[in-house]
């Protein structure tokens, strides 16, 4: 049987602010619990994929994606009716145990859960920039047992993502689904922003120039560091842009961020003359106190945690498992392995005192004294801001 029932008002549980756009179209005779993960001929042993994550970048995703099309439209066809799955931005199947289905197009809310930049109340308006990473995307108003099977299938841009769990335990997660649909959400949408990472050209242009997609300019403003970066032009256009955007209300909110941090609130003193010196134009002791006390933060996070000290490399892996045990996957927005070697090979690059030249840039060298004048500029103060604002969304 299909039934597509017309749109109705639904109550609202206390304290959610959406509803479901309409009722689910109801199915019968779904015969979902697996896909072929490989080709056999009759009466070969094969394996199944009973739990798949998969992007339209993946060879195989199309394949998959047919087929269980297919299937769908296949049954509602059977009951008496029609869909097309192709042109629903979001589709989601729960099927039951005794294989009737629940069909939700476009029509189920969709949550996303963020890490965001700033402070929000309930019913603020969410901007693109105000988001930090994506850490899962669900359907809070749609039910789902703990013996049913569910199949995702969403467009993000011009990619889509494909979510499939056929539940053989018959102990099915909503949670860790949540954070599946929410990991292909963020490679899709931010799949320019991954593949510049992933080339070495690219990303080693950047580290040279000592940007990073550090969290507070994740968005349009790295976008146009990136195009640049791309294009081999040079970044002086871009940066002076960037820096003309960072205001005292601005630096202020990145504080504010620093302050919530234990191990940030410690330094408050220090922290704050460097940002009166960046407000009032003076790279200098912006980058004698910020590079010089990096190692500071991070060694109090270490040690709040562990309650003892380390050296460098430690503390660099220590950011890294904080930044993925936060975002609960290593995939994440705020790239801590990327961070990590931007640490080692600009923040903390290895330097020869005797050689007595260096770049403003490294702590060593600034720590030694050893930074040429010249380089001492408004930008690598930024910079330096910037490098420790992303170790207060890692620990």
């Amino acid at each position: 049987m299909i039934e597509s029932p017309p749109e109705q008002d639904q109550p609202r549980p206390p304290g959610i602010m959406a509803r479901n756009i309409a009722d689910p179209i109801k199915l019968s005779g779904l015969q979902l619990h697996g896909v072929s993960a490989e080709t056999a001929r009759g009466g070969d042993a094969i394996k199944v994929y009973t739990r798949l994550s998969l992007t339209s970048d993946d060879k195989f995703f199309h394949r998959v994606a047919e087929g269980l099309c297919n299937h769908i439209e296949h049954i509602a066809r059977q009951s008496g009716g029609a869909v097309n799955l192709k042109r629903a931005d979001v589709v989601l199947l729960v099927v039951h145990p005794d294989d009737t289905g629940d069909l939700w197009l476009d029509t189920a809310a969709v949550a996303l859960q963020i890490m965001t930049k700033r402070d929000m109340v309930a019913g603020a308006v969410v901007f693109e920039q105000d988001i930090a990473d994506v850490i899962g995307m669900g359907f809070p108003l749609v039910p789902i047992g703990q013996e049913d099977r569910v199949v995702c299938m969403f467009r993000e841009g011009w990619r889509f993502g494909l979510f499939f769990d056929f539940n053989p335990d018959a102990d099915f997660s909503v949670e860790e689904m949540q954070r599946d649909l929410g990991t292909l959400h963020r490679r899709l949408k931010y799949r320019d922003l991954y593949d510049a990472i992933a080339d070495q050209a690219v990303f080693s242009r950047l580290i040279a120039a000592g940007w990073f997609p550090f969290v507070e300019i994740l968005g349009p403003e790295f976008g146009e560091l990136l195009k640049f970066s791309e294009a081999g032009f040079e970044l002086d256009e871009v940066e002076a842009k960037i820096l003309a955007k960072f205001d005292s209300e601005r630096i202020e909110r990145m504080f504010s961020r620093w302050m919530a941090k234990a191990h940030f609130a410690g330094k408050e003193r220090l922290l704050r003359s460097a940002l009166k010196s960046f407000a009032e134009g003076d790279a200098v002791p912006v980058l004698k106190i910020a590079l010089t006390e990096i190692e500071g933060i991070l060694g109090d996070a270490y040690r709040k945690v562990y309650g003892k000290g380390a050296r460098i490399k430690k503390l660099l892996e220590f950011a890294v498992a904080s930044a993925e045990a936060k975002a609960g996957h290593p995939d994440t927005l705020l790239f801590p392995a990327a961070f990590a070697h931007y640490l080692r090979s600009h923040t903390f690059a290895d330097f020869d005192p005797a050689a007595r030249t260096g770049n403003a840039s490294s702590r060593h060298a600034v720590g030694h004294g050893a930074a040429a004048p010249e380089t001492y500029t408004m930008v690598r103060a930024l910079q330096a801001l910037l490098t420790l604002d992303q170790l207060a969304f890692y620990t």
